[in-house]
Protein backbone atom coordinates (compact mmCIF):
# COMPACT_ATOMS: atom_id res chain seq x y z
CA UNK A 1 0.00 0.00 0.00
CA UNK A 2 1.16 3.72 -0.58
CA UNK A 3 2.38 5.58 2.21
CA UNK A 4 -0.47 8.13 2.30
CA UNK A 5 -3.35 5.55 1.70
CA UNK A 6 -4.00 5.17 5.43
CA UNK A 7 -4.50 8.83 5.55
CA UNK A 8 -6.94 9.16 2.97
CA UNK A 9 -10.79 8.58 3.40
CA UNK A 10 -11.41 4.81 1.74
CA UNK A 11 -12.48 5.01 -1.97
CA UNK A 12 -15.23 2.26 -1.19
CA UNK A 13 -16.43 0.68 1.86
CA UNK A 14 -19.15 -1.19 3.60
CA UNK A 15 -20.39 -1.07 7.45
CA UNK A 16 -22.08 -3.61 8.94
CA UNK A 17 -23.60 -4.91 5.87
CA UNK A 18 -25.79 -7.79 6.01
CA UNK A 19 -28.14 -10.07 3.21
CA UNK A 20 -30.30 -12.77 3.39
CA UNK A 21 -32.29 -14.86 0.70
CA UNK A 22 -35.10 -16.27 2.51
CA UNK A 23 -33.76 -17.95 5.40
CA UNK A 24 -30.53 -18.26 4.47
CA UNK A 25 -28.69 -15.76 5.85
CA UNK A 26 -25.49 -15.37 3.51
CA UNK A 27 -23.86 -12.62 5.23
CA UNK A 28 -24.30 -11.52 8.74
CA UNK A 29 -21.66 -9.16 9.33
CA UNK A 30 -19.85 -7.56 6.31
CA UNK A 31 -17.28 -4.34 7.29
CA UNK A 32 -14.47 -3.49 5.00
CA UNK A 33 -12.97 -0.48 3.73
CA UNK A 34 -10.26 -0.20 0.56
CA UNK A 35 -7.92 3.02 0.09
CA UNK A 36 -5.98 4.40 -3.22
CA UNK A 37 -2.97 1.94 -3.77
CA UNK A 38 -4.28 -0.67 -1.70
CA UNK A 39 -4.52 -4.37 -2.60
CA UNK A 40 -6.35 -6.40 -0.50
CA UNK A 41 -7.36 -9.94 -0.18
CA UNK A 42 -10.77 -11.39 0.71
CA UNK A 43 -10.13 -14.85 2.00
CA UNK A 44 -12.96 -17.67 3.54
CA UNK A 45 -13.99 -20.86 2.79
CA UNK A 46 -16.72 -21.43 0.06
CA UNK A 47 -20.11 -20.59 1.65
CA UNK A 48 -18.18 -17.94 4.20
CA UNK A 49 -20.39 -14.77 2.34
CA UNK A 50 -17.48 -13.64 0.04
CA UNK A 51 -19.60 -13.84 -2.98
CA UNK A 52 -22.55 -12.45 -1.69
CA UNK A 53 -20.49 -9.32 -0.36
CA UNK A 54 -18.94 -8.77 -3.71
CA UNK A 55 -22.38 -9.24 -5.27
CA UNK A 56 -23.23 -5.97 -3.24
CA UNK A 57 -20.33 -3.71 -4.27
CA UNK A 58 -21.15 -4.62 -7.53
CA UNK A 59 -24.50 -3.58 -7.78
CA UNK A 60 -26.21 -7.47 -8.27
CA UNK A 61 -27.77 -7.58 -4.96
CA UNK A 62 -28.98 -4.60 -2.42
CA UNK A 63 -28.13 -4.08 1.40
CA UNK A 64 -30.71 -5.46 4.05
CA UNK A 65 -29.20 -3.53 6.07
CA UNK A 66 -25.73 -1.64 6.76
CA UNK A 67 -24.27 0.99 4.71
CA UNK A 68 -22.30 1.46 1.35
CA UNK A 69 -19.68 4.41 0.65
CA UNK A 70 -17.97 5.75 -2.07
CA UNK A 71 -15.15 8.54 -1.22
CA UNK A 72 -17.57 9.16 2.42
CA UNK A 73 -20.71 9.85 0.62
CA UNK A 74 -23.14 6.82 1.40
CA UNK A 75 -24.75 5.02 -1.94
CA UNK A 76 -27.17 2.63 -3.03
CA UNK A 77 -26.18 0.91 -6.21
CA UNK A 78 -29.76 -0.29 -7.99
CA UNK A 79 -27.94 -2.05 -11.01
CA UNK A 80 -24.23 -2.90 -11.75
CA UNK A 81 -24.50 -0.14 -14.09
CA UNK A 82 -24.67 2.17 -11.22
CA UNK A 83 -21.50 0.37 -9.22
CA UNK A 84 -19.47 0.71 -12.85
CA UNK A 85 -20.62 4.46 -13.04
CA UNK A 86 -18.81 5.02 -9.27
CA UNK A 87 -15.37 3.11 -10.88
CA UNK A 88 -15.88 -0.32 -9.59
CA UNK A 89 -15.53 -3.04 -11.87
CA UNK A 90 -15.91 -6.58 -11.21
CA UNK A 91 -13.82 -10.08 -12.81
CA UNK A 92 -16.07 -12.88 -11.66
CA UNK A 93 -14.91 -16.34 -11.06
CA UNK A 94 -16.94 -18.03 -14.14
CA UNK A 95 -16.39 -16.32 -17.34
CA UNK A 96 -19.79 -14.59 -17.97
CA UNK A 97 -19.50 -13.83 -21.49
CA UNK A 98 -20.95 -14.12 -24.81
CA UNK A 99 -19.32 -16.78 -26.96
CA UNK A 100 -21.16 -15.88 -30.14
CA UNK A 101 -19.49 -12.34 -30.30
CA UNK A 102 -16.18 -11.56 -30.94
CA UNK A 103 -13.69 -10.59 -28.47
CA UNK A 104 -14.04 -7.16 -29.03
CA UNK A 105 -17.44 -7.01 -28.45
CA UNK A 106 -17.09 -8.83 -25.15
CA UNK A 107 -15.05 -5.51 -24.17
CA UNK A 108 -16.88 -2.86 -25.11
CA UNK A 109 -20.76 -4.33 -24.47
CA UNK A 110 -22.43 -1.70 -23.11
CA UNK A 111 -19.58 0.78 -24.53
CA UNK A 112 -19.57 0.53 -28.03
CA UNK A 113 -18.15 3.01 -29.81
CA UNK A 114 -19.84 5.04 -32.48
CA UNK A 115 -19.90 6.55 -35.82
CA UNK A 116 -21.96 8.83 -37.94
CA UNK A 117 -25.66 7.46 -37.50
CA UNK A 118 -25.28 6.07 -34.34
CA UNK A 119 -23.60 2.94 -35.85
CA UNK A 120 -21.21 0.70 -34.07
CA UNK A 121 -17.44 2.10 -35.76
CA UNK A 122 -16.26 -2.00 -35.10
CA UNK A 123 -12.06 -0.60 -36.64
CA UNK A 124 -12.14 1.71 -32.84
CA UNK A 125 -13.88 -0.87 -31.20
CA UNK A 126 -11.28 -3.87 -32.37
CA UNK A 127 -8.21 -1.04 -32.43
CA UNK A 128 -9.07 -0.48 -28.50
CA UNK A 129 -9.66 -4.06 -27.13
CA UNK A 130 -6.53 -5.02 -29.05
CA UNK A 131 -4.44 -2.44 -27.23
CA UNK A 132 -6.03 -3.85 -23.88
CA UNK A 133 -5.08 -7.13 -24.85
CA UNK A 134 -1.60 -6.25 -26.05
CA UNK A 135 -1.04 -4.32 -22.73
CA UNK A 136 -1.76 -7.86 -20.91
CA UNK A 137 1.03 -9.50 -23.30
CA UNK A 138 -1.56 -12.20 -24.34
CA UNK A 139 -1.30 -13.46 -28.22
CA UNK A 140 -5.18 -13.29 -28.50
CA UNK A 141 -7.14 -11.89 -31.46
CA UNK A 142 -9.48 -9.67 -30.64
CA UNK A 143 -11.63 -10.06 -33.70
CA UNK A 144 -11.94 -13.76 -32.94
CA UNK A 145 -15.31 -15.28 -31.68
CA UNK A 146 -15.28 -16.37 -27.90
CA UNK A 147 -16.53 -19.68 -28.41
CA UNK A 148 -13.42 -22.30 -28.40
CA UNK A 149 -11.30 -20.36 -26.24
CA UNK A 150 -9.75 -21.95 -23.17
CA UNK A 151 -10.77 -20.82 -19.58
CA UNK A 152 -7.65 -19.36 -19.29
CA UNK A 153 -8.25 -16.54 -22.10
CA UNK A 154 -12.13 -16.54 -21.39
CA UNK A 155 -10.07 -15.10 -17.68
CA UNK A 156 -8.33 -12.62 -20.00
CA UNK A 157 -11.15 -11.04 -22.29
CA UNK A 158 -12.33 -10.51 -18.29
CA UNK A 159 -9.38 -8.51 -17.35
CA UNK A 160 -8.81 -6.84 -20.49
CA UNK A 161 -12.64 -6.15 -20.42
CA UNK A 162 -12.57 -4.59 -16.32
CA UNK A 163 -9.85 -2.70 -17.44
CA UNK A 164 -11.67 -0.83 -19.94
CA UNK A 165 -14.05 0.90 -17.57
CA UNK A 166 -11.02 2.49 -15.97
CA UNK A 167 -12.17 1.51 -12.75
CA UNK A 168 -10.69 3.04 -9.16
CA UNK A 169 -11.91 -0.60 -7.55
CA UNK A 170 -10.82 -3.46 -9.31
CA UNK A 171 -12.88 -6.53 -7.62
CA UNK A 172 -10.85 -9.94 -8.76
CA UNK A 173 -13.03 -13.02 -7.79
CA UNK A 174 -10.60 -15.82 -8.64
CA UNK A 175 -8.97 -14.34 -11.84
CA UNK A 176 -5.83 -16.72 -11.45
CA UNK A 177 -7.88 -20.19 -11.45
CA UNK A 178 -7.22 -21.32 -14.73
CA UNK A 179 -3.96 -19.72 -15.17
CA UNK A 180 -0.13 -20.62 -15.85
CA UNK A 181 2.86 -19.33 -14.11
CA UNK A 182 3.94 -16.75 -16.48
CA UNK A 183 0.12 -15.57 -16.88
CA UNK A 184 -0.15 -15.02 -13.63
CA UNK A 185 2.89 -13.23 -13.07
CA UNK A 186 1.78 -11.27 -16.15
CA UNK A 187 -2.05 -10.26 -14.27
CA UNK A 188 0.18 -9.42 -10.99
CA UNK A 189 2.36 -6.83 -13.14
CA UNK A 190 -0.51 -5.22 -14.41
CA UNK A 191 -2.28 -5.17 -10.61
CA UNK A 192 0.58 -3.51 -9.29
CA UNK A 193 0.76 -0.87 -12.29
CA UNK A 194 -3.12 -0.09 -11.14
CA UNK A 195 -1.82 -0.07 -7.64
CA UNK A 196 0.65 2.64 -8.76
CA UNK A 197 -1.68 4.89 -10.69
CA UNK A 198 -3.69 5.23 -7.39
CA UNK A 199 -6.21 1.96 -7.53
CA UNK A 200 -7.85 -0.28 -5.25
CA UNK A 201 -7.56 -3.90 -5.73
CA UNK A 202 -9.73 -6.49 -3.69
CA UNK A 203 -8.14 -9.93 -4.66
CA UNK A 204 -9.91 -12.96 -3.87
CA UNK A 205 -8.07 -16.40 -3.88
CA UNK A 206 -7.92 -19.98 -2.48
CA UNK A 207 -4.30 -20.19 -3.79
CA UNK A 208 -2.44 -18.29 -0.41
CA UNK A 209 0.62 -18.40 -2.11
CA UNK A 210 -0.94 -15.42 -4.40
CA UNK A 211 -2.51 -13.28 -1.80
CA UNK A 212 1.02 -13.13 0.12
CA UNK A 213 3.03 -12.52 -3.04
CA UNK A 214 0.39 -9.28 -4.12
CA UNK A 215 -1.81 -8.33 -1.36
CA UNK A 216 -0.98 -5.53 1.21
CA UNK A 217 -3.98 -6.41 4.03
CA UNK A 218 -6.43 -9.23 4.14
CA UNK A 219 -9.76 -9.45 5.44
CA UNK A 220 -10.95 -12.82 6.41
CA UNK A 221 -14.57 -14.01 6.50
CA UNK A 222 -15.96 -17.14 8.24
CA UNK A 223 -19.85 -17.97 8.45
CA UNK A 224 -21.06 -15.08 7.11
CA UNK A 225 -19.19 -12.65 8.95
CA UNK A 226 -15.74 -10.69 9.10
CA UNK A 227 -13.93 -12.05 11.76
CA UNK A 228 -10.03 -11.08 11.41
CA UNK A 229 -8.71 -8.21 9.31
CA UNK A 230 -5.21 -7.26 9.60
CA UNK A 231 -1.73 -6.46 7.22
CA UNK A 232 -0.20 -9.32 5.41
CA UNK A 233 2.91 -9.02 6.98
CA UNK A 234 1.21 -9.60 10.36
CA UNK A 235 -0.02 -12.92 9.51
CA UNK A 236 1.15 -16.25 8.35
CA UNK A 237 -0.80 -18.58 6.04
CA UNK A 238 -0.90 -20.91 9.15
CA UNK A 239 -2.77 -18.11 11.13
CA UNK A 240 -4.96 -17.57 7.89
CA UNK A 241 -6.24 -20.66 7.19
CA UNK A 242 -6.78 -21.20 11.21
CA UNK A 243 -9.12 -18.05 10.90
CA UNK A 244 -10.79 -19.10 7.96
CA UNK A 245 -11.78 -22.48 8.95
CA UNK A 246 -12.29 -21.92 12.98
CA UNK A 247 -10.00 -24.39 13.95
CA UNK A 248 -6.29 -26.08 12.62
CA UNK A 249 -6.77 -27.71 9.56
CA UNK A 250 -5.03 -31.36 9.22
CA UNK A 251 -3.11 -32.45 6.17
CA UNK A 252 -4.10 -31.03 3.11
CA UNK A 253 -3.36 -34.09 1.06
CA UNK A 254 -4.02 -37.05 3.13
CA UNK A 255 -2.37 -39.32 0.99
CA UNK A 256 -3.58 -43.04 1.85
CA UNK A 257 -1.38 -45.79 1.11
CA UNK A 258 -2.71 -48.17 -1.35
CA UNK A 259 -2.31 -51.44 -2.99
CA UNK A 260 -1.90 -51.08 -6.66
CA UNK A 261 -3.97 -53.79 -9.09
CA UNK A 262 -4.44 -54.18 -12.34
CA UNK A 263 -4.32 -52.74 -15.24
CA UNK A 264 -7.66 -50.95 -15.88
CA UNK A 265 -7.44 -48.40 -18.67
CA UNK A 266 -4.96 -48.51 -21.61
CA UNK A 267 -4.42 -45.54 -23.54
CA UNK A 268 -2.80 -46.61 -26.86
CA UNK A 269 -0.68 -44.04 -28.80
CA UNK A 270 -3.66 -41.37 -28.61
CA UNK A 271 -3.17 -38.91 -31.09
CA UNK A 272 -5.99 -35.67 -32.27
CA UNK A 273 -4.02 -33.76 -35.28
CA UNK A 274 -2.91 -30.22 -33.90
CA UNK A 275 -3.82 -30.93 -29.83
CA UNK A 276 -1.95 -34.29 -29.26
CA UNK A 277 0.12 -36.70 -30.15
CA UNK A 278 1.43 -39.97 -29.53
CA UNK A 279 -0.24 -40.16 -26.18
CA UNK A 280 0.30 -43.82 -24.42
CA UNK A 281 -0.33 -44.73 -20.67
CA UNK A 282 -2.16 -47.35 -18.50
CA UNK A 283 -4.55 -46.49 -15.29
CA UNK A 284 -4.26 -49.18 -12.93
CA UNK A 285 -7.01 -50.10 -9.67
CA UNK A 286 -5.77 -48.33 -6.56
CA UNK A 287 -3.49 -45.54 -7.54
CA UNK A 288 -4.16 -42.01 -8.36
CA UNK A 289 -2.32 -41.08 -11.81
CA UNK A 290 -1.63 -37.13 -12.18
CA UNK A 291 -1.55 -35.56 -16.04
CA UNK A 292 0.27 -32.40 -15.30
CA UNK A 293 1.52 -29.41 -17.41
CA UNK A 294 1.16 -25.79 -18.37
CA UNK A 295 -2.48 -24.49 -19.13
CA UNK A 296 -2.81 -25.20 -23.00
CA UNK A 297 -0.51 -28.31 -23.27
CA UNK A 298 -3.03 -30.47 -23.68
CA UNK A 299 -4.12 -32.46 -20.51
CA UNK A 300 -7.95 -31.64 -20.47
CA UNK A 301 -8.01 -32.48 -24.27
CA UNK A 302 -6.69 -35.90 -23.31
CA UNK A 303 -9.25 -36.68 -20.66
CA UNK A 304 -12.13 -35.15 -23.13
CA UNK A 305 -10.70 -37.86 -25.84
CA UNK A 306 -10.35 -40.85 -23.27
CA UNK A 307 -14.36 -40.28 -22.16
CA UNK A 308 -15.49 -39.77 -26.50
CA UNK A 309 -16.24 -36.08 -26.17
CA UNK A 310 -13.48 -35.45 -28.87
CA UNK A 311 -12.66 -37.69 -31.49
CA UNK A 312 -9.15 -39.37 -32.01
CA UNK A 313 -7.31 -39.14 -35.01
CA UNK A 314 -5.47 -42.05 -34.60
CA UNK A 315 -4.93 -44.25 -31.41
CA UNK A 316 -7.38 -46.30 -29.10
CA UNK A 317 -8.59 -46.70 -25.36
CA UNK A 318 -9.25 -49.88 -23.57
CA UNK A 319 -10.92 -51.06 -20.26
CA UNK A 320 -10.25 -54.25 -19.39
CA UNK A 321 -8.60 -55.57 -22.31
CA UNK A 322 -11.98 -53.89 -24.33
CA UNK A 323 -11.26 -51.45 -27.09
CA UNK A 324 -14.14 -48.51 -26.85
CA UNK A 325 -15.32 -46.95 -30.09
CA UNK A 326 -14.39 -43.90 -30.97
CA UNK A 327 -15.70 -40.72 -30.16
CA UNK A 328 -18.91 -41.98 -28.17
CA UNK A 329 -19.36 -40.97 -24.34
CA UNK A 330 -22.38 -43.69 -24.06
CA UNK A 331 -19.91 -46.33 -24.36
CA UNK A 332 -17.03 -45.08 -22.30
CA UNK A 333 -19.68 -44.64 -19.63
CA UNK A 334 -21.23 -47.93 -20.09
CA UNK A 335 -17.22 -49.36 -20.01
CA UNK A 336 -17.03 -47.53 -16.66
CA UNK A 337 -15.59 -44.46 -17.08
CA UNK A 338 -16.28 -41.08 -15.54
CA UNK A 339 -15.49 -37.28 -16.45
CA UNK A 340 -15.68 -34.74 -13.54
CA UNK A 341 -15.15 -32.06 -16.47
CA UNK A 342 -12.82 -28.66 -15.59
CA UNK A 343 -16.12 -26.38 -16.25
CA UNK A 344 -18.19 -27.40 -13.79
CA UNK A 345 -21.16 -24.79 -14.28
CA UNK A 346 -20.79 -25.06 -18.17
CA UNK A 347 -20.27 -28.52 -18.69
CA UNK A 348 -20.73 -30.36 -15.37
CA UNK A 349 -24.51 -29.34 -13.49
CA UNK A 350 -27.57 -28.21 -15.30
CA UNK A 351 -27.60 -24.85 -12.95
CA UNK A 352 -31.41 -24.41 -12.82
CA UNK A 353 -32.05 -28.42 -11.86
CA UNK A 354 -32.10 -29.25 -8.41
CA UNK A 355 -29.33 -31.11 -6.20
CA UNK A 356 -31.17 -34.42 -6.56
CA UNK A 357 -31.41 -33.94 -10.20
CA UNK A 358 -28.38 -33.15 -10.67
CA UNK A 359 -26.80 -36.04 -8.76
CA UNK A 360 -28.68 -38.63 -10.17
CA UNK A 361 -28.61 -37.68 -14.14
CA UNK A 362 -26.13 -40.52 -14.76
CA UNK A 363 -28.45 -42.76 -13.39
CA UNK A 364 -31.82 -42.73 -14.06
CA UNK A 365 -32.54 -45.61 -16.02
CA UNK A 366 -31.45 -47.39 -13.05
CA UNK A 367 -33.98 -45.45 -11.07
CA UNK A 368 -36.89 -45.57 -13.38
CA UNK A 369 -39.63 -48.35 -13.80
CA UNK A 370 -41.40 -48.51 -17.19
CA UNK A 371 -40.36 -45.05 -17.88
CA UNK A 372 -41.46 -43.45 -14.77
CA UNK A 373 -39.33 -41.95 -12.46
CA UNK A 374 -39.31 -43.48 -8.98
CA UNK A 375 -38.79 -40.07 -6.91
CA UNK A 376 -37.94 -41.94 -3.76
CA UNK A 377 -35.85 -43.51 -5.03
CA UNK A 378 -33.97 -40.53 -6.54
CA UNK A 379 -34.15 -38.63 -3.15
CA UNK A 380 -32.52 -41.29 -1.52
CA UNK A 381 -29.92 -41.52 -3.82
CA UNK A 382 -29.33 -37.67 -3.45
CA UNK A 383 -29.29 -37.79 0.51
CA UNK A 384 -26.63 -40.78 0.61
CA UNK A 385 -24.15 -38.99 -1.41
CA UNK A 386 -24.84 -35.51 0.12
CA UNK A 387 -24.26 -36.86 3.45
CA UNK A 388 -20.94 -38.92 2.29
CA UNK A 389 -19.25 -35.98 0.54
CA UNK A 390 -20.72 -33.82 3.42
CA UNK A 391 -22.60 -31.40 1.00
CA UNK A 392 -23.28 -28.25 2.76
CA UNK A 393 -26.96 -27.45 1.36
CA UNK A 394 -30.30 -26.08 2.52
CA UNK A 395 -32.32 -28.47 1.12
CA UNK A 396 -31.59 -30.82 -1.96
CA UNK A 397 -34.97 -30.22 -3.57
CA UNK A 398 -33.16 -26.01 -4.12
CA UNK A 399 -31.45 -25.48 -8.18
CA UNK A 400 -27.97 -26.63 -7.68
CA UNK A 401 -26.96 -22.98 -8.30
CA UNK A 402 -27.25 -21.33 -5.21
CA UNK A 403 -24.44 -23.81 -3.52
CA UNK A 404 -21.26 -22.67 -3.30
CA UNK A 405 -18.27 -23.61 -5.91
CA UNK A 406 -16.99 -26.14 -3.51
CA UNK A 407 -20.10 -27.48 -2.75
CA UNK A 408 -21.05 -27.71 -6.60
CA UNK A 409 -18.03 -29.79 -7.05
CA UNK A 410 -18.87 -32.27 -4.92
CA UNK A 411 -22.57 -32.61 -6.47
CA UNK A 412 -20.24 -32.84 -9.69
CA UNK A 413 -18.66 -36.09 -7.99
CA UNK A 414 -21.71 -37.47 -6.48
CA UNK A 415 -23.18 -37.81 -10.02
CA UNK A 416 -20.20 -39.57 -11.16
CA UNK A 417 -19.91 -41.69 -8.16
CA UNK A 418 -23.39 -42.83 -7.96
CA UNK A 419 -22.39 -44.87 -11.30
CA UNK A 420 -20.06 -46.97 -9.24
CA UNK A 421 -17.13 -46.05 -11.83
CA UNK A 422 -14.22 -48.15 -12.18
CA UNK A 423 -12.32 -45.18 -13.77
CA UNK A 424 -12.67 -41.63 -12.45
CA UNK A 425 -10.77 -38.69 -14.35
CA UNK A 426 -10.78 -35.16 -12.47
CA UNK A 427 -10.01 -32.04 -14.38
CA UNK A 428 -8.80 -29.64 -11.98
CA UNK A 429 -10.81 -31.03 -8.93
CA UNK A 430 -9.93 -28.16 -6.43
CA UNK A 431 -9.74 -25.17 -8.98
CA UNK A 432 -11.89 -22.09 -7.62
CA UNK A 433 -12.44 -24.20 -3.73
CA UNK A 434 -11.33 -23.63 -0.53
CA UNK A 435 -8.77 -25.00 1.39
CA UNK A 436 -10.88 -26.53 4.43
CA UNK A 437 -13.13 -28.04 0.89
CA UNK A 438 -9.52 -29.13 -0.96
CA UNK A 439 -8.83 -30.65 2.13
CA UNK A 440 -12.05 -32.87 1.79
CA UNK A 441 -11.91 -33.53 -2.17
CA UNK A 442 -8.22 -35.02 -1.84
CA UNK A 443 -9.57 -36.99 1.23
CA UNK A 444 -12.27 -38.37 -0.95
CA UNK A 445 -10.09 -39.32 -3.82
CA UNK A 446 -7.54 -40.91 -1.81
CA UNK A 447 -10.10 -42.72 0.16
CA UNK A 448 -11.94 -43.83 -3.25
CA UNK A 449 -8.16 -44.83 -4.53
CA UNK A 450 -7.58 -47.05 -1.85
CA UNK A 451 -11.13 -48.59 -2.31
CA UNK A 452 -10.12 -50.19 -5.92
CA UNK A 453 -10.87 -47.02 -8.37
CA UNK A 454 -8.45 -45.69 -11.12
CA UNK A 455 -7.88 -42.21 -11.06
CA UNK A 456 -7.07 -40.19 -13.53
CA UNK A 457 -6.24 -36.48 -12.06
CA UNK A 458 -5.58 -33.27 -14.07
CA UNK A 459 -4.24 -30.32 -12.39
CA UNK A 460 -2.50 -27.25 -12.58
CA UNK A 461 -1.55 -26.86 -9.07
CA UNK A 462 1.94 -28.46 -8.25
CA UNK A 463 1.57 -29.40 -4.42
CA UNK A 464 -1.90 -30.71 -5.27
CA UNK A 465 -0.12 -33.01 -7.87
CA UNK A 466 2.99 -34.07 -5.94
CA UNK A 467 0.72 -34.42 -3.03
CA UNK A 468 -1.90 -36.76 -4.04
CA UNK A 469 -0.33 -39.28 -6.84
CA UNK A 470 1.79 -42.19 -6.93
CA UNK A 471 2.59 -41.02 -10.67
CA UNK A 472 2.90 -38.26 -12.81
CA UNK A 473 2.75 -37.76 -16.25
CA UNK A 474 3.97 -34.40 -17.62
CA UNK A 475 2.46 -33.09 -21.10
CA UNK A 476 4.53 -29.88 -22.80
CA UNK A 477 2.91 -28.73 -25.92
CA UNK A 478 0.97 -32.14 -26.69
CA UNK A 479 3.12 -34.57 -25.83
CA UNK A 480 4.09 -36.69 -23.29
CA UNK A 481 7.37 -35.38 -21.45
CA UNK A 482 8.09 -37.24 -18.37
CA UNK A 483 6.30 -40.35 -16.32
CA UNK A 484 7.51 -40.28 -12.67
CA UNK A 485 7.14 -42.23 -9.61
CA UNK A 486 5.78 -40.86 -6.42
CA UNK A 487 9.72 -40.95 -5.05
CA UNK A 488 10.88 -39.59 -8.44
CA UNK A 489 8.48 -36.36 -8.74
CA UNK A 490 9.31 -33.12 -7.29
CA UNK A 491 8.82 -29.63 -8.26
CA UNK A 492 12.10 -29.06 -10.36
CA UNK A 493 11.69 -32.08 -12.23
CA UNK A 494 8.21 -31.79 -12.91
CA UNK A 495 8.18 -28.03 -13.93
CA UNK A 496 11.30 -28.81 -16.71
CA UNK A 497 9.25 -31.68 -17.84
CA UNK A 498 6.40 -29.25 -18.10
CA UNK A 499 8.38 -26.51 -19.85
CA UNK A 500 9.82 -29.30 -22.65
CA UNK A 501 13.30 -28.86 -21.05
CA UNK A 502 13.77 -32.88 -20.73
CA UNK A 503 13.20 -35.15 -23.47
CA UNK A 504 12.40 -37.81 -21.83
CA UNK A 505 9.20 -39.58 -23.05
CA UNK A 506 6.90 -41.29 -21.15
CA UNK A 507 7.05 -44.97 -21.45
Amino acid sequence: MTEDATLTVPILELDHAAKSYGAVRALREGTLALCAGEVRALVGENGAGKSTLVKLLAGVERLDAGVMRVDGEDVDFHSPAAARAAGIAVIYQEPTLFPDLSVAENIAMGRHPLRAGRRIDRGVMRRDAQALLDQLGVRLNASRPVRGLSIADQQIVEIAKALSFEARVLIMDEPTAALSGPEVERLFTVVRALQQRGAAVLFISHRLEEVFSICDTATVMRDGAVVHDARIADMTPDDMVRRMVGRDLGALFPKEDTTVGEPVLVAHRLTRENVFTDISFTLHSGEIVALAGLVGAGRSEVARAVFGIDRLDAGHVEVEGRRLPNGRPAAAMAAGIGLVPEDRRQQGLVMDLSITRNVTLTVLRRLSRLGLMRRGSERRVAAEWAERLQLRHHTLDGPVRFLSGGNQQKVVLAKWLARTPKVLMVDEPTRGIDVGTKAEVHRLLSRLAAEGLAVLMVSSELPEVLGMADRVLVMHEGRLTAELSRDEADEETVMRAATGQTHEAAA
